[in-house]
């Protein structure tokens, strides 16, 4: 029989409590820990957790706990660790790692520092973000962090080692770990945990005392019952707590008593418009809670997830869709539309993680946004000049078109501002934009190699600027553009091949002229914007995986409806078409100045060409699943002129070049493109998307022309482009299911 050794030969658990015992006992059913050792001042609990199976052995003092113990964990209240600090240090052994289980940290440190005369690396401050209603040891239990966080704040000069081994005990446990500074831990937990304890003890004193407060509770709906219901928690603890984390406390009931005035104000001069806009901010951010704890309001946190496509061999394509919403221009919906004046109302809204972050962003500036719902979304807008400054960093999830056309039209603002966003994007190079804003007067600093968070200093004039673009770029160009739309003469940027034209296109709509001039697209300072009403067609992008499903999987035929035929944009057709592929082009239309058809597409052999290098820009987010149609061709299939593929969310030439690998498949990768022989087998295997969304898709479609079953990892982010992706791909036959995910 396997054995495994344990993290801590001996820990030590100060105070028996709901906490300390929980952690006690799920240390020990776990085998975390040769011995665990329990001390209380409560003889009674002492006797009752060697009776429960709590803790291995009983201590009648900290003294004889604490030696010996190469962990010592302090689960008392607050306002008694110094005194146990005094008590342990004579019997703390140098190499033991000390830790607790406080809500505030500030104070842990400084009553370490006062008795020990500084922090030890070996002092972890920990804090469980768990609890229960019960308290005492019967109330112990090891399942109490399962799924729950637990937030370690380690000094800069912490051992490695040691943080290491707390961390995977409490993982152990079964909860997630973070880490974070002491100071930020505390003003987190102060907004919004302390915050909201203290408001509902204070409302329910408040309506305790008045002269009809039978009634008041009687009649009490739900949600004053929920709000208040945590104003049952303990008195003491909660008391300590407060006066322990003063300061950040204090600094959160002034910051929601200034807000809570210009509440009162605006109902008291029926100011309509600032209650939109405040409780719509706040609907869509308590939608978003879990980002809400860490300052990034407006998603879940795709960096916890972990989904796996996984998929069996063969099928067809069948059926009558519409895939979702042009991600490029629901972020540039919102754009305008908040930057205009008056009303904008969009339909077809793509309801991603990307386009959502856009949205949360503008909120954060004092926008007023109402829905999406149902892709249906209706912005109040502020005008050019009416953004108001963020109350923190502007976060924005995976999206490198968000982060590049904010830092555009944030150049010029008054405010000063920050952009961040998830670890795939803080890889992503901004130099392109930062280096030319520079030149229009911008102030911007980057992290190392040019990459997020960018910080632009406010109250900066711009000046127009001719920009001749080195690499092919719609987002350098529309970043470019958009702070134009505050520079002093003009401002013009010139492509050397097309790219797409959504931004030229919908400033027009919102009646701002943009001059084009064949490769330059020019715009003149000091102009405003008009609310229009706008319908998001769905996006060619999402569309190319159906495209390419249907033409590989033998006895398919698939029709996409109202699909963006945007000219800029159908280089995905144009190729498979070059290839073979039978795609008829049905209903063109144009629909809010944009270019819309149905597309129906029957499977067919494909043919492995070179593809003109005129197209590349016109098809660059499709490359992924273009890749897997030149597998399925007949003959050789070479791109070059695709340097932009190396910095999107991956590196997609190499990335795919690695998956197909994987699976069988060999390929010539080349500086700027991929060489691939077609007719190759696609064997089963496994395959890493890197957090890719078109990478994760675009093996999705493999599948239909695999020889076995293909486990793909790494695919939260598809949640970023194309929600309800695998109920889709399910709907129109691949073989396709999803664990941890949709």
């Amino acid at each position: 029989m396997l054995t495994v050794e344990p993290l801590f030969k001996r820990v030590a658990i100060i105070g028996l409590g709901l906490i300390g015992g929980s952690l006690a006992k799920a240390v020990r059913l776990n085998g975390l820990a040769g011995t665990v050792v329990g001390t209380d001042k409560r003889e009674e609990e002492l006797s009752l957790g060697i009776e429960l199976g709590v803790i291995d052995q009983a201590a009648a003092s900290l003294a004889e706990a604490v030696s010996g113990s190469d962990l010592v964990v302090l689960a008392v209240p607050v306002r008694a660790t110094r005194e146990v600090l005094e008590a342990v240090k004579p019997h703390l052994s140098a190499d033991a790692v000390l830790t607790d289980v406080g809500s505030t940290k500030t104070s842990f440190v400084n009553d370490v520092r006062a008795v020990f005369g500084g922090v030890s690396p070996r002092v972890i401050p920990g804090h469980p973000i768990a609890g229960s209603e019960k308290s005492g040891i019967r109330a112990a239990n090891p399942e109490l962090f399962a799924s729950h966080k637990v937030i370690l704040t380690p000094g800069d000069d912490v051992d490695a080692g040691d943080l290491a081994r707390l961390k995977s005990l409490w993982e152990g446990c079964g909860a997630t770990v973070l880490t974070m500074s002491v100071a930020y831990h505390d003003e987190v937990l102060a907004a919004t945990s302390h915050l909201p304890h203290l408001i509902a003890f204070s409302l329910v004193d408040t309506l305790a005392g008045e002269d009809e407060n039978l009634d008041i509770f009687r009649y009490a709906a739900g949600g004053f019952r929920d709000f208040t219901r945590i104003a049952a928690s303990d008195p003491v603890m909660w008391h300590d707590i407060f006066l322990s984390n003063r300061d950040a406390v204090l600094r959160g009931i002034d910051h929601f008593t200034h807000d809570l005035d210009q509440l009162r104000t605006a109902i008291a001069n029926q100011d309509s418009a600032t209650l939109l806009r405040v409780f719509s901010r706040a609907k869509a951010a308590r939608e978003h809670f879990s980002k809400m704890l860490s300052g990034q309001a407006y998603v879940t946190n795709n960096s916890q997830k972990q989904v796996t496509f996984r998929l069996q061999p063969g099928g067809s394509m069948t059926g009558d869709i519409r895939v979702p919403g042009d991600k490029s221009i629901s972020h540039r919906s919102i754009m305008l539309g908040a930057l205009a004046d008056g009303v904008t109302e969009v339909k077809g809204f793509l309801e991603g993680e990307d386009s959502l972050a856009t949205l949360q962003a503008f909120r954060d500036m004092g926008v007023t946004i109402e829905g999406p719902d149902d892709g249906f979304v209706r912005i109040h807008g502020v005008g050019l000049n009416g953004l108001q400054p963020p109350r923190g960093p502007l976060y924005l999830g995976n999206s490198g078109t968000a982060m590049r056309l904010f830092s555009g039209l944030l150049a010029a603002q008054s405010f000063d501002s920050e952009l961040t966003g998830d670890s795939s994007l803080a890889k992503r190079p901004m130099g392109r934009i930062a280096d030319p804003l520079r030149a229009m007067g911008a102030v911007i600093d980057t992290a190392e190699g040019g990459r997020p968070p960018l910080k632009i200093r406010g109250a900066q004039p711009l000046t127009g600027i001719h920009y001749e673009m080195p690499v092919a770029s719609a987002q350098v160009k529309s970043c470019l553009l958009l702070a134009g739309l505050y520079a002093e003469g003009v401002t013009s940027v010139t492509e050397p091949a097309p790219t797409r034209d959504h931004t030229e296109r919908m400033l027009a709509g919102f009646g701002y002229h943009v001059h084009r001039d064949s490769a330059t697209a020019s715009v003149s300072g000091g102009g405003k914007l008009t609310s229009t009403a706008i319908d998001v067609p769905a996006d060619i992008s999402s569309a190319a995986f159906f495209l390419v499903a249907a033409s590989i999987a033998p006895g398919s035929e698939l029709t996409l409806r109202h699909v963006g035929m945007n000219p800029t944009r159908v280089g995905v057709i144009n190729i498979l078409r070059m290839m073979g592929a039978n795609i008829d082009v049905l209903d063109e239309r144009e629909i809010g100045g944009e270019p819309v058809a149905d597309l129906k597409v029957r499977s067919a052999q494909l043919q492995g060409i070179d593809i003109p290098e005129d197209q590349v820009p016109l098809a660059i987010d499709e490359f992924p699943v273009l890749f897997i149609a030149a597998v399925c061709a007949q003959g050789t299939t070479v791109l070059r002129g695709a340097e932009e593929l190396r910095v999107k969310e991956s590196d997609r030439i190499q990335v795919m070049a690695d998956g197909l690998a994987e699976l069988g498949v060999e390929t010539t990768v080349t500086p700027d493109g991929i060489i691939i022989e077609g007719g190759q087998t696609i064997v089963g295997g496994k395959v890493n998307s890197h957090g890719d969304h078109r990478i994760a898709m675009a093996f999705a479609v493999a599948s239909l022309r695999a020889a076995g079953d293909i486990e793909v990892t790494d695919c939260a982010n598809v949640a970023t482009s194309f929600p309800g992706f695998v109920a889709l791909a399910r709907q129109t036959g691949i073989l396709i299911s999803a664990e941890g995910g949709e």
